[in-house]
């Protein structure tokens, strides 16, 4: 059961804020009778909706993982970007937003949907849902720095800290480095490395909460099974 005005505003008619206006203006039946006060609930699929005499159907809630390639944006709005990532989907797709962000040059597992409150639990940072990145960094990464990393290092008056870190290989030239996070702050993994004079060369995100990105070819998607949805709001 949900919201009357939720309902309305997850299946496109308005705003919940504009969705309460309908209701109490007396222009929302269910099953043919009037509800012209909030509070109401109706079960999606079985209860019978209409506005102004019009029945109104569920949207189809839909969950992607995509494997972002580098030099695509995941904004939609970004007039300068020549490289959306909607483009990477059919057109009947192309209005689904992305869950959290990857810059730019990052690549790998980005989710995308139409469902609100999916998106918010996923990204709020009081969930604190894991996210693993792979980075190749010119030069050599000491066992050093990276317990700096896990210690937390303060930069531009946020205080960035990753969970875990490890050295996958290292030389003078490059290295390889895992690192998972939680807070999901913007540049994170790139912005730790910068304050070791370290440049990130290559930054891929592998694996968000259970989901790993696996053997999804780079510009590609999937849809996201039930079982995975429900694992990963678990761990929400």
């Amino acid at each position: 059961m949900v919201r009357l005005q939720k309902f309305l505003a997850e299946a496109g008619i308005a705003s919940r804020r504009a969705s309460e206006q309908i209701i109490t203006q007396g222009r929302v039946t269910i099953n043919g009778q009037p509800a012209a006060k909030l509070g109401a609930k109706v079960e999606p699929g079985r209860d019978r909706v209409a506005v102004d005499g019009r029945v109104i159907k569920p949207k189809r809630k839909v969950y992607l993982a995509l494997n972002k390639p580098p030099g695509f944006v995941c904004t939609r709005s970004d007039p300068q970007a020549h490289d959306k990532i909607g483009d990477l989907l059919p057109p009947h797709l192309a209005g689904l937003f992305t869950v959290g962000r990857l810059d730019c040059q990052s690549e790998g597992l980005i989710f995308l949907t139409n469902d609100g409150d999916f998106c918010l639990k996923l990204t709020h940072p009081r969930y604190r849902i894991p996210r693993i990145y792979v980075a190749g960094v010119e030069g050599r990464v000491t066992p050093e720095i990276l317990g700096k990393f896990t210690a937390g290092i303060m930069s531009e008056g946020e205080k960035l800290q990753a969970r875990r870190a490890r050295l996958i290989s290292a030389n003078n030239s490059n290295s390889i480095v895992e690192l998972e996070l939680a807070e999901g702050r913007n540049r994170e993994v790139r912005r730790l490395f910068e304050s070791q004079r370290l440049i990130v060369r290559r930054l891929q995100r592998v694996q968000i909460g259970p989901i790993k990105l696996g053997e999804l070819p780079v510009g590609r998607w999937r849809t996201l099974t039930d079982a995975e949805i429900k694992t990963l709001l678990k761990t929400v």
